[in-house]
């Protein structure tokens, strides 16, 4: 064999290597667009919530009263941060996406009830079937095993206005 041909060979080789990775390239491409990953859930702005009773937000316990709630920025979409309105209380908290039922009206907090016990559980934003389920802190799992769990839902409202 020659060199040349040698060389013609390999240069065969590279060009369909090169037209092999382009139809591949193409190809993921495509289905990427026909199958479109789930966009991650996310609170956008800030929520803003009267809760009437005693609550547990992650591993903090919080009284009743008028809070802002938001996506702690930063995070990746896995901190949010619930404030008092006043400033004065504040507790962070581990967060996953959830999937409603169906697509929530208004905006609104879901919380775990074990008796006199409530504990943030789900955050879903107006609109958005996609939101924020809260994780389970050892001392929700705790109650959960000795009472039976009941939901109590809390409408919240955009940016901090409260009415409708």
């Amino acid at each position: 064999m020659s060199i040349g041909a040698i060389s013609e060979g390999a240069a065969s080789r590279s060009a369909t290597r090169r037209h092999h990775l382009l139809t591949f390239f193409i190809a993921l491409v495509f289905a990427l667009m026909l199958y479109p990953a789930k966009v991650h859930a996310q609170i956008i702005g800030k929520l803003a919530v009267s809760i009437p009773f005693q609550f547990h937000a992650g591993n903090a316990k919080l009284p009743p009263g008028n809070y802002i709630i938001h996506m702690l920025d930063d995070s990746d979409l896995k901190v949010m941060e619930i404030t008092s309105a006043d400033g004065s209380t504040s507790a962070l908290f581990e967060v996953q996406n959830a999937e409603a039922n169906s697509t929530p009206g208004k905006s609104e907090l879901i919380f775990n009830k074990y008796g006199n016990r409530y504990f943030l559980a789900k955050v879903f934003d107006e609109g958005n079937p996609s939101g924020s389920a809260v994780a389970k802190s050892s001392y929700e799992k705790r109650v959960g095993q000795a009472t039976k769990e009941a939901e109590a839902h809390i409408q919240a409202h955009r940016g901090g206005q409260q009415g409708n």
